[in-house]
Order: structure tokens, then C-alpha cells, then sequence
């Protein structure tokens, strides 16, 4: 997060600048949460001019600076005397992308401005390699609000964890099942498609015990028809009780338009109850993402422990009476200790409509300053 004196430093950058970093942190909210912060960048000209603006997508696509690099690669846009402003220091290594350092360098931009600094130990050093190269590089433009835009990544980054984010949809009573137990289905069609859009996105999908049995499901990533996505997340449990060897789950079967079934083994039980210890587990596979889709007592426990990053929240328009709970006791005795949530301007409107449904996309309330 950014101390005091980074707030300070604003009046130390152009108008243009600010202009160009206020692209920046727009375009940025056009990416997705998930493993990787998001991040945006823009091309200023000598004469203070937005040439481009690009934005990081989601894990394995272009970075920010990539990503505008190549609209003005592509338009033949002149560099010369050009600026890059990002919201994030440009990475320094190699991971499923090069280093944005390095593009940098090859494009000939010779001044960067950057909002913070990326203080995670593969990507920082940035700055400061671009720097002894001869770039001029300053930083701490609208820092506050660039560390507000990823203050969810940065505490899982800290708390080196995955980044968790929790799906609910419900009843307008808030109900997940109904007092039968039957759940299938409380949302609609495109409601129930947005969340393979999300599964897609995920490195793995986490339920507990009492949804694995109740509902059987097999946490595949699937399309509109019900065919499988080229990405398949791991799918895991979270339970004392061992899954039963016959659980789709187990499997991930996909029943395919000829009646076969196909299964992959991307499977694994988590013998516990505590959620620290399963992400722990799960980032240890590799996960640095997790969708947590319930039930009523796992989703509890994650929001107890305050480690939901981000809330996708689906309501539809029925009333199921003494149907389940979408949420397990939550022990809050008065309004000052509710949990508070707000809307998040990442990946399109916090509300949406979904045929008959109601989306909201949520991120923790920000902590004040007096706590």
C-alpha cells in the first residue's frame, strides 16, 4: 500500500499526466480479478496527447504495457518523445509473458511514470532496471487510487495466498435451496453462463462437503450448450469426510453430445475445515486464483475469516419460504460489525441484468484510516 508521502506527490506531475494516469486507471478497470493485479497503461506525446490505452486481461495475456505497445505497433503510431504511464511498476521477468521491461526498452520509450511500485518478489525491480538503462523513471502519480483499484490483490499478495473470489446466487429471501433441498435451479440461463465465464477464468473451484454430496456436482467449466471450455480448473473439497469414489467431482465428467463421458482426474480432497490451510493447500497445486462456490457454511467461514476478495452475487426473482440459508450464522450481534461490501467498476457494471436475474459484483468495503 502507498504511505503518506506517495499521497503527496501528485502536484509534481502535468495535467496531462494526471489526465494520462486517470486513462490509465479507466482502462485498467476494463480487465478481470483474478491471479494478476489489474493494470493499466497509456501513450502520451510530446504535446501532452493520449495516443493509446491498453489494459491487462487475466493470467497468460498481454500485460498493460504490451498491450498499448501493440495498438500503436499496429497503427504505425510515432514513439519518438513518447511517455508510458502505468498504474503499476512494469514487471521484470519472465513468467507466461516477457518482461514488460524489456518491451520498454525495445520500443524506445525513454520516460515512465508509474503509480506504485509492484512489491511482489517476481515482478519488482522494475523501475529501477529501466532507470540504469537510461530511462527517466518517476513514480507515485495518484498512487492512492491505484492502490485502492488492486488493494485486495495486494493483501492476498501479502498473506501469500490465492486470491479468493465467492459466488452466491439466491432467492429474494435469501434462500439457496428449496426446503425440500432441491436447488436446481434458482438462477437462469445467463446467470448460471456468467459463472462458467468465471469457472474459466479460475485455477480452482472450491466447495464443502455437505454441496458435494447434497448437489453432486462436477465444477466443470462449460458453454451455453453445456460443453466443456478449453480451460479446466482444479476442482476440490473442502471436508472432513472423504468424497465417495463415485462423485462426478471426482471425475469432472462432461456428458458429450453422443452419450460418452469424458473424464480428466483434475481432483483433490482437502481434509479440513479451516480455509487458511485449504488455500494454503491449493496455492501449493499451483492455484493462485480460487472460486469459492459453497455451500452455506464454507462460504460463512471464508467471509469470517475475511478472505473473499471479490463477491459475485446473483439473485433471482423467487421466494423459497424455509428454504436453506445462502449463509451459515455469520455471530453478528450489531450493525457497526456487519461486514460492508461496494461495488467494484472492474469488468463492467457492479449491477447488471441477467435475463431475469440480478447481478452485483462486489469488493470489500475499504478499511477507514480511524481503524
Amino acid at each position: 500500500m502507498t504511505s503518506p508521502a506517495q499521497h503527496r506527490t501528485d502536484h509534481l506531475f502535468s495535467p496531462a499526466e494526471h489526465t494520462a494516469m486517470r486513462a490509465s486507471l479507466e482502462a485498467a478497470a476494463l480487465g478481470v480479478r483474478g491471479a494478476n493485479p489489474v493494470v493499466g497503461a497509456a501513450l502520451l506525446d510530446a504535446n501532452g496527447r493520449i495516443l493509446h490505452t491498453g489494459h491487462h486481461s487475466g493470467a497468460g495475456t498481454l500485460h498493460a504495457e504490451t498491450d498499448v505497445l501493440r495498438k500503436a505497433r499496429e497503427t504505425g503510431t510515432d514513439l519518438t518523445d513518447a511517455t508510458m504511464v502505468i498504474t503499476l511498476e512494469p514487471c521484470n521477468h519472465t513468467g507466461r509473458t516477457g518482461p514488460c521491461t524489456r518491451a520498454i526498452l525495445d520500443a524506445g520509450i525513454k520516460r515512465v511514470i508509474f503509480a506504485l511500485h509492484d512489491g511482489t518478489e517476481a515482478a519488482r525491480g522494475g523501475g529501477q532496471f529501466l532507470a540504469d538503462r537510461g530511462v527517466s523513471v518517476r513514480h507515485g502519480l495518484m498512487a492512492a487510487q491505484a492502490a485502492d483499484l488492486n488493494d485486495r490483490w495486494f493483501t492476498a499478495q501479502a498473506q501469500n495466498r490465492p486470491f479468493v473470489t465467492l459466488k452466491i446466487a439466491q432467492s429474494l429471501d435469501g434462500r439457496v435451496a428449496a426446503p425440500d433441498g432441491t436447488s436446481q435451479w434458482i438462477t437462469g440461463p445467463p446467470a448460471r453462463e456468467a459463472g462458467h465465464e468465471i469457472r474459466a477464468r479460475v485455477d480452482a473451484i472450491l466447495v464443502g462437503g455437505g454441496t458435494a454430496r447434497t448437489d453432486d456436482p462436477t465444477l466443470t467449466a462449460r458453454d451455453a450448450q453445456g460443453n466443456p471450455l478449453s480451460h479446466q480448473p482444479l476442482r476440490a473439497v473442502m471436508s472432513r469426510t472423504p468424497v465417495a469414489h463415485d462423485a462426478r467431482v471426482r471425475r469432472g465428467v462432461i456428458a458429450s453430445g453422443d452419450g460418452a463421458e469424458t473424464t480428466d482426474g483434475r481432483f483433490v480432497w482437502l481434509n479440513t475445515h479451516d480455509p487458511v490451510e485449504a488455500l494454503s493447500r491449493l496455492r501449493a497445486l499451483g492455484a493462485a486464483h480460487v472460486l469459492v462456490e459453497g455451500g452455506p457454511t464454507l462460504s460463512a467461514a471464508f467471509l469470517a475469516a475475511d478472505l473473499v476478495d471479490e463477491l459475485w452475487f446473483y439473485q433471482a426473482p423467487l421466494i423459497l419460504g424455509d428454504g436453506k440459508p445462502s449463509l451459515a450464522s455469520q455471530h453478528t450481534q450489531t450493525l457497526a460489525d456487519a461486514a460492508r461490501w461496494r461495488s467494484d467498476p472492474v469488468a463492467g457494471p457492479p449491477v447488471r441484468t441477467l435475463g431475469s436475474d440480478v447481478a452485483w459484483h462486489l469488493r470489500p468495503a475499504a478499511v477507514s484510516a480511524s481503524k
